[in-house]
C-alpha cells in the first residue's frame, strides 16, 4: 500500500517558478516509475514528466526546457521544479507511482497510486 502526499502548488504570475514535492508513505523502489500529471476541467489527465526505473526521464513537449523532475528514493520523494511558468500550465498537478516498472510511461492509466493533487494557477 502506497499513500502519496503532494504539495507546493500556488498562484504565481507568468514567468514565475514553483517547486512541487510528493512524499510516499510506502517504500519506493528504484524500479518503480514515478511521475507528475496535470488536469484541467473538461479535459483528461495528461502526463507532464516521468522517471523510470532504468533512469530515463520523459517530458511533455509543452514543458521541455522549463520543468525538471527529480527523485530521491531514500526519501521516498519526487520533485517537479517548474520555471518560466505560463498561463497554460494552470491545472491540478498529481504525482503518481507505478510499481515494478522498468521503463517510464506517460500513460495515465498505467499508474495506480496517486496523490490528492495540488493546484497551480498562473496568471498573465
Amino acid at each position: 500500500q502506497v499513500q502519496l502526499v503532494d504539495s507546493g502548488g500556488g498562484s504565481v504570475q507568468a514567468g514565475g517558478a514553483l517547486r512541487l514535492s510528493c512524499t510516499a508513505s510506502g517504500y519506493i523502489y528504484n524500479r518503480d516509475c514515478m511521475g507528475w500529471f496535470r488536469q484541467v476541467p473538461g479535459k483528461e489527465r495528461e502526463g507532464v514528466a516521468t522517471t523510470g526505473g532504468s533512469g530515463e526521464i520523459s517530458y511533455a513537449d509543452s514543458v521541455k526546457g522549463r520543468f525538471t523532475i527529480s527523485r530521491d528514493n531514500a526519501k521516498n520523494t519526487v520533485y517537479l521544479q517548474m520555471n518560466s511558468l505560463k498561463p497554460e500550465d494552470t491545472a491540478i498537478y498529481y504525482c503518481a507511482v507505478r510499481r515494478n516498472c522498468w521503463r517510464s510511461t506517460m500513460i495515465t492509466g498505467d499508474y495506480v497510486f496517486w496523490g490528492q493533487g495540488t493546484q497551480v494557477t498562473v496568471s498573465s
